[in-house]
């Protein structure tokens, strides 16, 4: 079976074989949180279980986009938000065009989500933010990239909730805390958040 897409109004159709008509929402949603939160893991889970259903999925992975996109940034203030624009203008032209947009990337400040909110709130797409609250003494111990080791060992500074800023969303659409969970139940708390909303 094939099928056909079109656009009418910022909504994205699809039209089967059979001429049948069926409507695909776009959003994207951001996980925020600090690095080894778990972010990219319930991302993929989640997007895993939306491509079984037939949705259009992107996960926009914060260290590709650093490598594709935003490559010659650093991580001063300035850069880090430029960085945070630069992924959610892309997510929101995925967004707009029927595709769920997953977004695990820390974007530690609240200035630079609201922007991203806001430019989705202006386009009329779906945003859901998702604050994954793990505490940083569970993150440094996951310490997946190593990066808190090497941080304690003088290697790296600049590492975001150690000895750089990460401002916790104060009203996110959804708060999980992954260290009390398997990423199983986080991702079907969001795919749960998502249904209610009528996004999945």
């Amino acid at each position: 079976m094939t099928s056909a897409a079109h656009q009418t109004n910022d909504e994205t159709y699809e039209t089967n074989d059979q001429g049948q008509e069926k409507h695909v929402t776009g959003a994207t949603i951001w996980l925020t949180g600090l690095p080894s939160a778990g972010k990219t893991t319930i991302a993929h889970e989640l997007a895993g279980r939306l491509r079984d259903e037939g949705h259009r999925v992107e996960v926009l992975d914060g260290d590709e986009i650093r490598e594709f996109l935003s490559a010659g940034l650093g991580f001063s203030r300035e850069d880090r938000h430029t960085n945070v624009q630069r992924i959610g203008f892309v997510a929101e032209l995925l967004a707009s065009n029927g595709v769920k947009a997953l977004v695990p990337v820390i974007a530690p400040y609240a200035d630079s989500r609201d922007a991203v909110r806001k430019r989705h709130e202006t386009e009329g797409t779906a945003y859901v933010e998702v604050h994954v609250a793990t505490p940083v003494e569970v993150c440094s111990v996951r310490d997946v990239k190593g990066l808190y080791a090497k941080q304690a060992a003088g290697e790296i500074s600049g590492l975001t909730g150690v000895d750089d800023p990460y401002e916790e969303p104060e009203t996110p659409d959804l708060r999980i805390e992954s260290h009390t969970q398997t990423v199983q139940e986080s991702a079907a708390a969001l795919y749960a958040l998502l249904t209610e909303r009528g996004l999945a």
